[in-house]
């Protein structure tokens, strides 16, 4: 029997809950972490879909990315979807546990995941943020790398779209930009644009990070800086190497519990062309 005491403090050895942002909100967000778990998921994001997916599965322990209670609940009333679906989760006895900043900062986490997938290579920390409190290994949110050849904005937006399986995304790019060749890259996973500095700093080309705002795209392109905003979404990556993560856990420990990846896209954007 494992419980989820268990799996949270091994995976706080990996992604330390002191590596999250002062605002962030990890670890246990609801449900009792003393209970033997079963069956295990992976996500992204809790939503009501995703919690609808755990109970049909015999699902009694969730690990999340991003954590379900940023804004405290004024009430429980339970026609409010969020509340139902917190109501569910305690009928249902499943835990949830949500590792966000931390797992953004830690090595081998997110980041590293994210510039994997671009075959970045001599990776560093963008936005250092000191030693990690266990390992003593330099840590930090964002990656910067090196393509392993130099592409122009337009093909390295393309070749962004097939390594992270999306059908579109932005390019912000000064129009005298266009035939610049890209080779160092910075990645940050999510919501990144208060960090573009930091790209500009570490002597990126491009960067890649999601959610960017209108005046933040013209103050990019002002500094040269040549960006792709693939969406938040692109995170998704972490409900797979979440379970990769947990399984060999399980395997060096012989827990006894089975580790599913939820298949809910939880991609509140669909692409439109003419």
């Amino acid at each position: 029997m494992t419980t989820g005491n268990q799996l949270i403090a091994r995976f706080e050895k990996f992604a330390n809950p002191q590596l999250a942002e002062k605002w962030d909100h990890v670890g246990l967000q609801i449900g009792n972490p003393d209970l033997p778990i079963t069956r295990l998921m992976t996500t992204l994001d809790v939503r009501p879909e995703v919690v609808d997916e755990a109970i049909e599965q015999n699902i009694d322990f969730i690990f999340a990315h991003h954590p379900i209670m940023f804004h405290p609940a004024k009430n429980l009333d339970t026609r409010d979807p969020q509340n139902a679906m917190y109501a569910k989760l305690l009928a249902n006895n499943i835990t949830v546990y949500a590792a966000h900043t931390n797992l953004d900062t830690a090595n081998g986490g997110i980041n590293d995941w994210l510039a994997d997938q671009l075959h970045l290579t001599n990776t560093v920390p963008l936005v250092p943020a000191g030693n990690d409190p266990i390992s003593g290994e330099p840590v930090g949110m964002g990656r910067v790398g090196e393509l392993n050849e130099p592409l122009t904005p337009q093909k390295f937006a393309n070749y962004c779209m097939d390594v992270f399986g999306i059908r579109g995304l932005r390019l912000i790019v000064n129009p005298l930009d266009q035939e610049r060749e890209i080779k160092r890259v910075a990645v940050l996973g999510g919501a990144g644009q208060d960090f573009y500095q930091q790209a500009l700093e570490a002597g990126a080309d491009a960067y890649v990070t999601g959610d960017v705002s209108y005046h933040f795209a013209h103050d990019m392109i002002a500094n040269h800086l040549v960006v792709i905003d693939p969406g938040h979404h692109i995170e998704v990556v972490a409900a797979h190497q979440l379970a990769n993560l947990i399984t060999q856990w399980k395997n060096e420990n012989n827990w006894q519990f089975e580790v599913l990846e939820s298949r809910v896209n939880t991609e509140p954007f669909t692409f439109i062309t003419k």
